[in-house]
């Protein structure tokens, strides 16, 4: 290892650090943190992001990086230089002020979000976030001029580095070509097919016993993290301690269930990164579309398909009771059913897409300036009704109030939704052809083969490959939609 890259290694192995207590206290103010420390931990994770920012942009650190490029030892040295290089840069690009600011705004908003969703308050919520949308247009001017990138594409680089506007909306254009009609005949066609209602209460406890179950049978590490809720399920924490929240209602154990699956493939990738890299950028996850990948193989690809149903049918009735809605066949039509909905969390496998479509444009739309923050309830209302034939006008709380993402400045991120949904169907089209009898493995609980080609092809890998590389050298092609929508076709039709 060259002194310069040694120096290199020790500043982000500090930065590292930070940002396992940014992540800790992240994961509190969300699941434990009570309303009246808000401010003070507000400030608190403000001044924990501007010494990251700190961290990052110490000013020795340019020349270690000079002569890092040319002392490489090896290829996996000179990947990891080229990761914390990507890292360094984009921090140069932004001033500590605007880090703090756009932390301050981002805890308040989100803050008063948890109160204002639940009042349909757009007003009063409109106060708080105008100055989010602010602080992320500066982000994205500063690093568009910087890298020759529109200010939205700028802002989607730092989730799915390498992606831009222009690969993304071919994809969506396919989509909502397709898709729409593919909805529609599948609603259609479930008419006609009768579902028994489970029938509640269930209890929280026993929905969290068999969630655990659940996780445990999907190979998390209860060492090395832990299930609890929260308000908006999330991933959180770090590599070697992994927090994963969902939320329960008594009425309804449905969401709850897959969405303790959906937060496990999150997880389980975290748990499963290489631990020998794992302080250095080149072993953490390599995007957020990949890192979406990981939940949407385990929840869609894996979690509603029949033989899993079949796994997990008498885990359901051993802690939720006995009763003819637990049958494979009828959780298997609950699991699978298409109702065109309000709610993106909530919504299905077919439907899901749209909703991401919509934020997509209408985040785009806002960077960019064509639209103003108070555009975006009418923008919302017009594409709801085009796209998924849904009524939000007046309906904040469940149209434009109901995600959590944009509340601290998170723009760019929906599209690694369904970028994940689609590397997930090219990853199981692959599993698939090399292990023909997959559904009878499944069925019979045998899950280590997937898991075992998941770690090998993605999660071992880290930051090592760029997405696309990543993505070829896993399936043996580029990123296609066309496996989606086989996926679909198929499990639907």
């Amino acid at each position: 290892m060259s002194n310069a890259y040694a120096t290199l290694v020790a500043s982000f192995t500090k930065l590292y650090r930070y940002q396992h207590l940014a992540s800790m206290v992240a994961w509190d103010q969300a699941a434990m943190m009570p309303s009246k420390g808000n401010d003070a931990r507000g400030a608190a994770m403000a001044e924990l992001a501007v010494l990251l920012h700190e961290t990052l942009t110490a000013p020795h650190l340019a020349a270690a990086f000079e002569a890092a490029k040319t002392e490489a030892a090896d290829p996996m040295e000179a990947a990891s230089v080229r990761e914390m290089t990507r890292q360094w840069r984009t921090a140069n690009l932004l001033p500590a002020s605007l880090v703090e600011a756009k932390s301050l705004a981002g805890t308040r908003c989100e803050h008063a979000w948890r109160t204002q969703r639940k009042a349909n308050d757009w007003k009063g919520f409109l106060d708080n976030w105008r100055p989010v949308v602010e602080c992320a247009r500066q982000e994205a001017t500063l690093l568009a001029e910087a890298t020759g990138l529109s200010r939205y594409d700028a802002l989607v680089d730092r989730f799915e580095p390498g992606m831009t506007s222009s690969v993304i909306e071919p994809m969506f254009a396919d989509l909502k070509r397709w898709l729409p009609p593919l909805i529609q005949e599948v609603v259609a066609k479930q008419k006609s097919e009768e579902v028994v209602t489970p029938k509640g209460p269930f209890a929280i406890e026993a929905q969290r016993a068999l969630g655990l179950e659940i996780m445990g049978l999907l190979g998390f590490d209860f060492d090395a993290g832990r299930l609890d809720v929260s308000t908006h399920p999330f991933c959180g924490g770090v590599a070697e301690d992994v927090r994963i929240t969902t939320r329960y209602s008594d009425g309804d154990f449905v969401q709850a269930m897959m969405g303790v699956v959906h937060e496990t493939g999150h997880a389980r990738y975290e748990q499963r990164l290489p631990r020998e890299w794992v302080h250095l950028p080149l072993g953490q996850a390599r995007s957020m579309g990949i890192h979406e990948s990981q939940s949407l193989s385990f929840e869609m690809q894996l979690g509603r398909s029949r033989p899993f149903l079949t796994l997990i049918a008498p885990l359901v009735r051993k802690h939720l009771g006995d009763q003819p809605a637990f049958e494979v066949e009828n959780l298997a039509r609950i699991y699978t059913r298409v109702r065109p909905g309000l709610i993106r969390t909530e919504s299905d496998e077919l439907t899901y897409p749209m909703h991401v479509i919509l934020r997509f444009e209408i985040e785009r739309a806002l960077i960019e300036g064509e639209i103003q923050p108070e555009d975006v309830p009418g923008l919302w209302d017009e594409k709801m009704a085009a796209y998924l034939g849904a009524d939000t006008r007046g309906n904040y709380r469940d149209g434009c109030l109901q995600d959590i993402h944009w509340t601290d400045g998170s723009f760019g991120y929906f599209p690694s939704y369904t970028l994940g949904a689609m590397y997930a169907a090219q990853y199981f089209a692959t599993i698939r052809a090399q292990m023909p009898d997959l559904d009878t493995r499944i069925a019979a609980g045998e899950l280590a083969p997937i898991f075992s080609w998941l770690e090998e092809k993605i999660w071992s890998q880290g930051s090592r490959w760029s997405t696309p590389e990543l993505v070829e050298r896993a399936t043996g092609a580029p990123l296609s939609a066309s496996h989606f929508e086989r996926h679909l076709r198929s499990r639907y039709l």
